[in-house]
């Protein structure tokens, strides 16, 4: 495509302040005097409609089934995540400035200010994708843009189990962990599939119970037939309106929920939600960022004083709050479960997690902490 004749049509469509449709495509390349096969003019109208009002050259890679993420990293470097890791593409931008206005676009759409006084943002789009986006200069390189696009596709156990990511028995013992109401923590690194999986094991959630979740970004979306979703929001150009994770745990109390459920515990909402499980809102469960199984208390105990909240007495809200930690992993584009662990209280008031199930190659064994997990399932269902 001729990038010169493009500038000049876009141009025209700015200035005469219509969108980037194939009439006015038409009628902007007749007032340039320039006379274009239908084909030409049709490539040159799906650009230009992109650029205006899709993700421009971007569009491709989040329509194309299969990709989970796409990352530019300048106007140089557009990499993608199509299940398998990271891939460079081969997609480039004309100059940072096309990347930025980009950027500063689907910001906007998602309502959110970017520019030198707000180089940063982070957003959900329309359509569930979440949107992060870093201006240069403040990104070294170049405009940075990161969009995290939603699965279409509703997850079960049974979809775990196609993909090698459980076997039979595993989900029987997390289905069990559901129906005997133990409250649990997944675990991971970024894209091991935390929401998926626990999307994956609330569909399993009794029918008659009312799930209440609360996100950052609404992620989740379990086949449950009783769903009430809440999203945090930021505050607004004059500092005022947001609402916290915190508010909306504190809310959800008061909601009738049969199970309580944090999309990712990151701050000081750890205190309400544990504080909720230790006051007989049986079940609830969540995601939170860790390397390891054995990471989490010290993980939770960090975000507990944000909260204000001092070691010790976090400590005794997991040890009698939380039943178990589900880790998983990736290796690739291969994600599976881990490990689970319970939490066990010593007698210092410290809690530790003790192996209860471990991936050793393509299996997984049984460790001193599965009768004690076994245990508490059957003890809840009784």
């Amino acid at each position: 495509m001729n990038q010169a004749l493009a500038n000049r049509v876009r141009t025209r469509l700015i200035s005469s302040n219509v969108t980037a449709s194939r009439t006015h495509v038409l009628q902007a390349l007749r007032e340039e005097g320039v006379v274009l096969s239908e084909e030409s003019a049709e490539e040159l109208a799906l650009v230009l409609e992109r650029e205006f009002n899709g993700s421009g050259v971007l569009q491709p890679l989040l329509e194309e089934a299969g990709v989970t993420d796409v990352l530019v990293n300048g106007p140089n470097a557009v990499w993608c995540d199509r299940g398998l890791g990271l891939e460079l593409t081969g997609i480039e931008f004309n100059s940072d400035n096309e990347v930025r206005r980009l950027a500063q676009r689907l910001a906007s759409t998602a309502g959110r200010r970017l520019d030198d006084a707000a180089p940063m943002v982070d957003a959900q789009l329309g359509d569930g994708t979440r949107l992060h986006c870093v201006l240069s200069p403040i990104s070294t390189g170049g405009t940075t843009i990161s969009l995290r696009i939603p699965s279409a596709k509703t997850f079960t156990v049974e979809s775990l189990i196609a993909t090698g990511s459980i076997n039979q028995e595993i989900a029987d013992l997390l289905i069990s962990m559901i129906g005997g109401r133990l409250a649990f923590l997944i675990s991971g690194g970024t894209g091991t599939g935390k929401t998926t999986v626990l999307s994956a094991l609330l569909a399993q959630v009794n029918p008659a119970h009312r799930i209440v979740i609360v996100e950052d970004s609404s992620e989740l979306n379990p086949a449950h037939p009783h769903v009430v979703r809440m999203q945090s929001r930021l505050p607004n150009v004059e500092g005022q309106g947001s609402i916290t994770l915190r508010d909306l745990v504190r809310t959800s109390l008061r909601m009738r929920p049969d199970r309580i459920v944090v999309g990712e515990v990151r701050g000081p909402e750890v205190v309400e939600l544990l504080t909720a499980l230790n006051t007989g809102h049986e079940g609830g469960c969540g995601t939170v960022h860790a390397n390891s199984p054995q990471a989490v208390p010290a993980r939770l105990a960090a975000l507990g004083l944000t909260a204000g909240i001092e070691r010790e007495a976090l400590h005794a809200l997991i040890g009698s709050g939380l039943d178990a930690v589900i880790h998983l992993a990736r290796v690739g584009g291969r994600r599976f479960l881990d490990g689970i662990h319970v939490f066990d209280l010593d007698e210092r008031g410290f809690v530790t997690t003790r192996a209860a199930l471990i991936r050793q190659g393509d299996i997984w064994v049984k460790e001193s902490g599965w009768r004690e997990l076994v245990s508490r399932c059957e003890r809840r269902q009784a």
